[in-house]
């Protein structure tokens, strides 16, 4: 074992609650505290180097290091879980005690320890800079405790850059693809995508959907019935559909409006309502009678497999008079709008009055039409005569096309873009990537960039959010697949919709890809 100073390394690794008793007697006996925290993912020379500044500067060096779980940094991310990266911050002579910490910012840490010294890499010297806001958050806690936050100039390494380069974190394909990619798209020109999109107003339009999941035990077959047995055990429901396609997109385009439709019965809307993203506004509509869409799906949490699924469904056409009260809505508004991004789950809220609207008035039209299990066949994209962006999944693309074999290329240049006036596609692909076929252009395929996923539903939601308000913005259309790639990527990593992802998230994770 690996011994420092006379003490196991291990023996430095404490709680922070001890941590805080630690630091607290330190100062009373006259001692200058000293706090750094961060990921420390890949401890390199610079790593090194700034902590030795910050052992130098003070009395006594405490490390904490953000929990597994709060690394926002995409798939494959943290590479090194929390304890490792521990270890090897307290096998430093120069380190006194690591702590874990359980928060997504720093400032719990913060008030905890109460440092005179708070460690910060040059990178964060200009506070605008920090996507994540925290640095702002962070001096102001300091200082409220008596400290200073002391920036540190030296070699600049990255963690991430050494991750792309060094480790294969990514498949085989997207490794290749990042590769080249990097010599081609800089940050800085990503971020000027990213900020023209955030000047938007769009409109969302779709369907709710409500996500439940009923986690069971599976037990067997009875033995007078044809049928498989489960145990309750827990369950959780979602906001799905267009409420998390418009959440998703809001990261991108701040003012952000959701037309959508709600059931009077059981409206749920107090439940949508409190997942709304900040500047999400909705523009609930009512279908008298009925419930707001609901799918249940048993799941196995063993393995994360879902069993069965249960609707509760209306999807019959509204009625006249609800459906006129809609798309007046629609008409009335529509001309404030820089984009429309249509959702359609051809769940009975969109009739052909309202496409037509649609096609003809929206300044930019996105538009992805869904095949599901109550529609198949019902609802293909070939109703949208005109859209500047179609994204639909490959199932969708051949059932539209009504061509199973022919390359999906072909399917989308030779039948698709005859009925559709479309100056992009883009076809999703799950495990393969996307194909981005734009008008006059070579079609090109881009790679997934992740092969695990914990959960892959709303995954092609929100590549959609991610790409049409970048292509809206007049972002080209590889850049904003890629991004949608990177979003779909860090979706199927979540169960359902449990946590939204959020702005800062999805810079921090491209912001990774690109170095």
């Amino acid at each position: 074992m690996t011994r420092v100073l006379g003490r196991l390394a291990s023996d430095k690794i404490r709680p922070i609650n001890d941590l805080a008793t630690i630091a607290k007697q330190a100062r009373q006996s006259g001692k200058k505290v000293v706090l750094a925290h961060g990921v420390f993912d890949i401890l390199h020379i610079g790593h090194k180097r700034h902590l030795e500044v910050g052992a130098k500067a003070g009395d006594m060096l405490i490390v904490t290091v953000t929990a597994d779980r709060f690394v926002n940094k995409g798939p494959g991310r943290p590479v090194f879980p929390e304890q490792l990266r521990s270890e090897m911050l307290a096998s430093l002579n120069i380190v006194d005690y690591v702590g874990i910490s359980h928060h997504p910012g720093a400032e719990p840490i913060i008030e905890a320890i109460q440092p005179s010294l708070y460690l910060k890499g040059s990178e964060y010297s200009v506070e605008e800079k920090d996507v994540t806001g925290r640095i702002t958050t962070e001096r102001a806690s300091v200082e409220h405790f008596g400290g200073e936050v002391m920036f540190t100039e030296d070699i600049t390494f990255s963690s991430s850059n050494l991750a792309n380069r060094v480790l294969q974190i990514y498949p085989d394909e997207a490794q290749a693809y990042l590769k080249d990619l990097r010599g081609r798209l800089s940050i800085d020109r990503l971020m000027t995508e990213l900020d023209k999109a955030n000047t938007l107003r769009c409109l969302v339009i779709g369907d709710t959907i409500l996500d439940e999941y009923i986690y069971v035990d599976p037990l067997g077959k009875p033995s007078k019935e044809n049928i498989i047995s489960t145990r309750y055990k827990d369950k959780e429901l979602f906001c799905g559909g267009a409420v998390a396609t418009a959440n998703t997109l809001a990261q991108f385009a701040t003012e952000t409006d959701l037309v959508t439709l709600l059931g009077d019965l059981e409206s749920y809307e107090d439940v949508v309502r409190s997942t709304l993203a900040d500047g999400l506004n909705l523009v609930p509509f009512y279908r008298k009678g009925a419930r707001t869409t609901r799918k249940s799906r048993l799941v196995d949490p063993a393995y994360f497999r879902k069993l069965i699924e249960v609707a509760y469904l209306h999807d019959e056409p509204l009625p006249n008079g609800q459906q006129a009260e809609l798309n007046g809505w629609v008409s009335e508004h529509i001309g404030k709008y820089d984009a429309v991004i249509v959702n359609d789950f051809g769940h009975g809220l969109i009739d052909k009055e309202l496409i037509d609207l649609l096609c003809d008035q929206a300044a930019f039209l996105a538009v992805n039409a869904q095949t599901n299990s109550a529609n198949r066949g019902f609802n293909l994209i070939t109703k949208y005569p005109r859209a500047d962006l179609i994204c639909v999944d490959e199932p969708e693309a051949r059932l539209a096309g009504m061509d199973r074999f022919s390359p999906i290329e072909e399917v989308v240049t030779g039948t698709l873009k005859q009925q559709i006036d479309c100056s992009t596609f883009i076809v999703t692909h799950g495990k393969l990537g996307c194909l981005v076929i734009p008008d006059g252009n070579h079609a090109e395929r881009i790679p997934a960039l992740s092969d695990r996923a914990i959960d892959t539903i709303g995954a092609g939601d929100a590549f959609f959010a991610a790409a049409a308000p970048l292509m809206a913005a007049g972002c080209d259309p590889f850049v904003a697949a890629f991004v949608g790639n990177a979003v779909g990527a860090m979706k199927i990593n979540i169960v359902g919709h449990r946590h939204q992802l959020t702005r800062a998230e999805f810079v921090k994770y491209l912001q990774s890809l690109l170095k």
